[in-house]
């Protein structure tokens, strides 16, 4: 079931059970209006000194203990088992954005399972923090404001085509796929603007380009609603 649970008109922060850095995650609690937690997201959220807002998850990354810390009604358990913590927040939550810490870094397999979350669930806009990257599921156009020579990455997650300006390397004329052509190490040599005719691309910018990609989505257009 998809019914939202979480519903605000301001951004949420997402925090897993994944690599976190704890003075980042600090900072970024002291000014959060919503925070949700997926499983073992909570015990990094109290540790931090705050109340989540909701935990969901099938809850077995979860003491005891840390369940008895919990407020009422912040506890959501999603029972079933075919689909990852991260996706049990992002189909409860309506927000314009979320922002998630501790779902990259420390394993690989938890790392593409986020990703192919991100893809699949298109209509809500999410951008995952890591140490060294930030990684968001790429509405059908964009434009970006980042210095000459950054690093810029682009992966496909299904068969996608795109037309672009600003790059090192344009993307006109390719026809990009999972196992065949990826955009990868690119280069921004100007202001950026992209145009997907699909979806199912990734971007990948340097974790310090956080604030400018998010500027970029408040002003991008959505994906339609999946019937």
């Amino acid at each position: 079931m998809n019914v939202k649970i979480v519903e605000t008109t301001a951004q949420v922060v997402l925090v897993g059970g994944g690599a976190l850095q704890d003075k980042v995650l600090r900072e970024v609690l002291q000014h959060a209006k919503v925070v949700v937690a997926a499983d073992g997201g909570a015990n990094p959220v109290l540790s931090a000194g705050r109340m989540p807002d909701a935990v969901f998850g099938d809850m077995d990354s979860l003491s005891d203990d840390v369940k008895a810390q919990l407020a009422p009604g912040v506890l959501r358990q999603v029972a079933e088992q075919e689909s990852t913590d991260f996706d049990k927040c992002l189909r409860h939550i309506k927000a314009p954005l979320v922002i998630g810490y501790g779902f990259l870094g420390r394993r690989l397999d938890h790392q593409l399972a986020a990703m192919n979350v991100l893809v699949r669930r298109p209509e809500t806009r999410c951008v995952l923090v890591g140490k060294y990257d930030v990684v968001c599921h790429c509405p059908p156009n964009i434009v970006l404001d980042l210095p000459i020579g950054s690093r810029f990455s682009l992966f496909p997650m299904r068969r996608v085509t795109a037309r672009s300006e600003g790059l090192r390397w344009p993307l006109d004329g390719i026809s990009f796929a999972p196992g065949g052509v990826t955009g990868t190490s690119n280069e921004v040599s100007g202001p950026v603007r992209l145009e997907f005719e699909a979806t199912g691309m990734l971007l990948i910018l340097p974790a310090e380009h956080l604030d400018a990609l998010v500027s970029s989505l408040e002003n991008a257009p959505h994906w339609p609603v999946p019937a």
